[in-house]
């Protein structure tokens, strides 16, 4: 801990949180409302309630070496680490049952709070599928709504591309870490996305496209939302 300065101390307990084994989005709420500083917790992990041994073993060793790389990766310029305190986090996500603690954004972190109209479909449409979501994504952007998606091949692809299309905004909540592009073929689309609007995830830097990760990824996708297009 004693690592980090003053002011990323606050921040770097939530992530070492964030990255303790069995520590999931209710558990982390439920701490919070015992342990207004962080801090005390990893202090004296007893104090604790409803933690299991192996969960209270691990606050006793945090893995501060992890935290420091995502504190370097989020340093740079339009990276940012929003926790469920954090004033830019956005306030109709709060609202769903799980709330994640924390969101990692590259790119414009207000754009989280604007209203937005979620648009998802299959990974395998026919081409008039494709078609008429691009329509409608270019559509509502134009009106000035941002288009919410999961950057996934089909359906959400296109629901991006509308949008930039319309020289509007665009939201894509990845199933992975934002150090890594799932599919690899939307790396360039990933990174037009996060040029003008913003990549978001709950998961780590690292963390792999496993199957568990997109129904996760999909409650953040429909509680941004003011409402969504299937």
């Amino acid at each position: 801990m004693n690592r980090f300065a003053s002011e990323q101390r606050s921040l770097a307990c939530w992530l070492a949180l964030h990255h303790t084994l069995g520590v999931g989005p209710k558990t982390f709420a439920r701490l919070l409302t015992q342990f207004d500083d962080l801090e005390r917790l990893f202090a004296d992990p007893k104090q604790a309630d409803n933690l299991s041994e192996r969960t209270r073993s691990a606050l006793l060793s945090p893995n501060w070496d992890r935290v420091d790389q995502d504190l370097t990766w989020f340093s740079e310029p339009n990276r940012h680490i929003v926790t469920l305190n954090d004033s830019r986090y956005p306030e109709l996500l709060k609202q769903i049952s799980d709330p994640p603690s924390i969101l990692f954004v590259q790119g414009d972190v207000e754009l989280l709070s604007q209203w937005q109209v979620a648009l998802v479909g299959s990974r395998n449409p026919s081409a008039s599928g494709r078609d008429t979501a691009y329509e409608f994504a270019r559509y509502i952007a134009q009106g000035g709504l941002s288009i919410t998606s999961g950057l996934a091949m089909g359906i959400d692809a296109a629901a991006h591309q509308g949008a930039l299309a319309a020289q509007g905004k665009t939201i894509a909540v990845v199933g992975t870490g934002l150090d890594r592009v799932y599919p690899a073929k939307h790396r360039d689309l990933a990174h037009d996305i996060a040029l003008t609007g913003a990549l978001v995830s709950e998961f780590s830097l690292g963390t792999s496209p496993r199957a568990e990760n997109f129904p996760r990824r999909n409650r953040i996708i429909s509680g941004l939302s003011l409402g969504t297009l299937v």
